[in-house]
């Protein structure tokens, strides 16, 4: 898979998780989230896929993701690490909760499935 591929369908799983629709939908979240998932959030929080399962279905107001400057690099044959940051936005547009990430994703059959995810505040706001 090309450089440009794996960003590409990586980024587009990874955004995924950030739509309120997704996000109300355990069995897409399932499909994302790998059994052995796992997270350590920008709040220092670990997390496990049922965890995040539970977290994501209760969520009584949808979240607006802005997410950027995403770069993937294959650490092996069907396991990659997913970079980019994002940032909340409010309803009068401005951006907050600045957030660099990290995902380890791992291939499952003929898909990718997130095994882990990281979240840490970013010193500089964008």
């Amino acid at each position: 898979m090309s450089a440009d591929t794996l960003v590409r369908t990586l980024s587009q799983l990874e955004g995924e998780l950030h739509l309120p629709g997704v996000r109300k939908s355990a069995s897409r979240i399932n499909a994302l989230l790998h059994a052995d998932f796992e997270e350590v959030g920008r709040s220092g929080r670990h997390w496990n896929r049922a965890a995040m399962v539970d977290m994501l279905l209760s969520e009584s107001v949808p979240v607006e993701v802005v997410a950027d400057n995403y770069v993937a690099t294959e650490l092996q044959a069907g396991v990659a690490l997913l970079t980019y940051r994002a940032a909340h936005r409010q309803a009068d547009g401005s951006l907050v909760r600045h957030t660099l990430r990290s995902s380890i994703w791992i291939r499952v059959g003929d898909g990718w499935q997130m095994r882990y995810h990281q979240g840490t505040a970013a010193a500089q706001t964008w």
